[in-house]
C-alpha cells in the first residue's frame, strides 16, 4: 500500500514514467518478486501493489523502492493463502 509524496503528485502528467521507472528498480533489486496486480485507488493510498515475495526481507525492500522514489508511505502486508490459513485454525 502507498501514499505518495505531495511532491509526487503534483507531477501527476509523470506518474506512467514515474511508475516505470519504480517497477525497473523492483524488478533489478528483487527479481524473485511475482507481480500479480497494480491498483491506483482513490481514498487513503493511492497504489495498492499485489505481489509474492519470497521473505519479510525482498517485501520490506519492495516497499524501500517506493520511499526511496518519493512516496510518503509504504506498506507491505503479509497475506496467507485461505487454506494455509485454515490449515493453522486446524492445529490450534
Amino acid at each position: 500500500m502507498t501514499k505518495l509524496s505531495t511532491e509526487i503528485t503534483s507531477k501527476m502528467k509523470e506518474r506512467a514514467k514515474l511508475g516505470r521507472n519504480w517497477l525497473e528498480q523492483v524488478k533489478d533489486k528483487c527479481p524473485e518478486v511475482k507481480f500479480l496486480a497494480h491498483y491506483a485507488l482513490l481514498g487513503e493510498y493511492d497504489f495498492m501493489d499485489i505481489y509474492e515475495a519470497p521473505d519479510e526481507e525482498t517485501a520490506a525492500k519492495v516497499s524501500l523502492i517506493s520511499r526511496a522514489n518519493g512516496a510518503f508511505m509504504a506498506q507491505s502486508w503479509t497475506a496467507i493463502p485461505y487454506k494455509r490459513f485454515l490449515n493453522l485454525v486446524n492445529d490450534l
